[in-house]
């Protein structure tokens, strides 16, 4: 099948891009209001940027209505917040935070969502998550306009979290406990837990 994507529509393109970049990190996002509000949402247009300096970008799309959703507007309100990341245990309630709540409702208490309090940012983390990244704004960059318009925001990472249980005797990360799940087409998830590795190949100097 081949397809042009100026015949179709924006929620045609979106089902495809979710159906074929696959699987999807989940960025967990906490925020706050200008009045104190706490946010959480979830976002699988995530990933890294770069680690000189250390940064992250997720893209919160505007909503059908063509408007931007609460984390945008908090961030752009505040310049701070939280990427918690989702494990297996945490799904039901990540997924909980994806329903379309107004302004004044605060995810963490509609989903039952214990908050901590973060160590360089005024915007709380999820108590429980494995690992989560503080963030302040980089820079945000309004690429669209209209429902479904794009929208990317790239933080800098200012401290990180990352439970105790996820090391060795000898503080060497455990890379097989931590469980996090990716984003899939339709309803969707996948585990991390199958796993393969595969060594770097030598540069050819190197293997001479």
């Amino acid at each position: 099948m081949q397809l042009d994507p100026q015949e179709l529509s924006v929620r045609e393109l979106y089902g495809w891009m979710v159906q074929l970049i696959t699987p999807r990190p989940i960025a967990w996002v906490s925020t706050h209001s200008k009045d104190g509000v706490s946010n959480l949402a979830p976002y699988s247009f995530f990933n890294g940027v770069g680690a000189n300096p250390p940064l992250v970008m997720f893209c919160p799309a505007n909503d059908r209505r063509g408007e931007a959703k609460d984390t945008l507007r908090n961030v752009k309100q505040n310049g701070e917040f939280v990427v918690n990341m989702v494990t297996e245990a945490m799904a039901e309630q990540m997924n909980q935070t994806a329903a379309e709540y107004g302004p004044d409702a605060d995810e963490f208490v509609a989903a039952g969502v214990l908050k901590a309090p973060s160590a360089k940012v005024q915007v709380p983390r999820v108590k429980n998550c494995k690992a989560a990244m503080e963030c302040r704004v980089h820079q945000i960059l309004d690429l669209g306009q209209g429902p479904g318009g794009a929208n990317l925001v790239i933080g800098q990472i200012v401290w990180l979290h990352v439970e105790a249980d996820l090391f060795d005797a000898e503080d060497q990360f455990l890379s097989e406990e931590f469980d996090t799940i990716g984003r899939m087409g339709g309803d969707f998830y996948s585990r991390t837990c199958d796993r393969f590795a595969l060594k770097r190949p030598q540069r050819p100097e190197d293997a001479e």
